[in-house]
This record gives structure tokens, C-alpha cells and sequence, in this order.
């Protein structure tokens, strides 16, 4: 039996090369998942507190809807209007971080790419996935 050449060699060095580098990207593929949920928990967590905030200043608008109406109906002067004026302004201020809310609620209801990254690398590792990487 003769000695292996050098393309022989780096050929079985490569084949004995394989376990590790499929363990190196099954590990980075899980990272990047984790990586994925954190950020989307991080955004579900934020539209909760601007909902909540929002919420909040709701409850002053309420009180300040309510002050419009008994002012509007024990006074027809300009002191009602003064305080239609600020319920304007608290509604805004409710629109603007719903708004923002709602953002990052989409944020983090896109779907995950590294799952799907991942399940195209099983299926070519397996030999039944398609090899287009759009």
C-alpha cells in the first residue's frame, strides 16, 4: 500500500473536517435564533408599556372629558373651551404611542429568518432541499 497524496490527504482531512463544521453552524444558527426571540421579546415589551402608558394618560383624559362637560354645561364661557383644548392634547398624545405601539408590535410579530435559514440547511445537509437561496 502506498502512502496517501497530498489531494488525498486534504481530501479525508476535509471528510474528518465535517462533524465540526456542521456543529459550528447548527451552533451559530441557535444563536442567531435566540439573538431573534430577544429582540422580538424586546419590542412585544415595549408596545405593552406604551399601551399601558397610553392607557394611563387615557384615564386623565376621561377626567379632563368629564371637567369639559360640566364646565360646558355650567358655564358658556371660554373656561370649557380651555379644557376641550387640553382633552385635545391628551388624545394626541394617546394616538402618537399607540401608534408607536402598534410599530413595534408588527416589529416583533415578523416571522423568524434564521428558522427558516436553518430549515433550508437541514434540507440540503439531508439532500432534499431546494439550493436557490433567494
Amino acid at each position: 500500500m502506498t502512502a496517501p497524496s497530498n489531494d488525498e490527504r486534504s481530501l479525508f482531512t476535509l471528510i474528518g473536517e465535517l462533524p465540526d463544521r456542521v456543529s459550528d453552524l447548527v451552533r451559530a444558527e441557535i444563536d442567531q435564533v435566540k439573538a431573534e426571540l430577544s429582540y422580538k421579546a424586546k419590542h412585544f415589551g415595549i408596545g405593552a408599556g406604551l399601551i399601558a402608558a397610553a392607557a394611563f394618560v387615557g384615564i386623565f383624559l376621561l377626567g379632563t372629558l368629564i371637567a369639559t362637560g360640566i364646565l360646558a354645561l355650567a358655564l358658556v364661557l371660554p373656561a370649557w373651551a380651555a379644557a376641550l383644548i387640553v382633552s385635545g392634547v391628551l388624545l394626541l398624545i394617546i394616538l402618537i404611542l399607540v401608534g408607536i405601539a402598534a410599530l413595534n408590535f408588527r416589529r416583533g410579530s415578523e416571522p423568524l429568518e434564521s428558522i427558516e435559514s436553518l430549515r433550508r440547511d437541514l434540507d440540503m445537509v439531508k439532500g432534499t432541499g431546494d439550493y436557490d437561496r433567494d
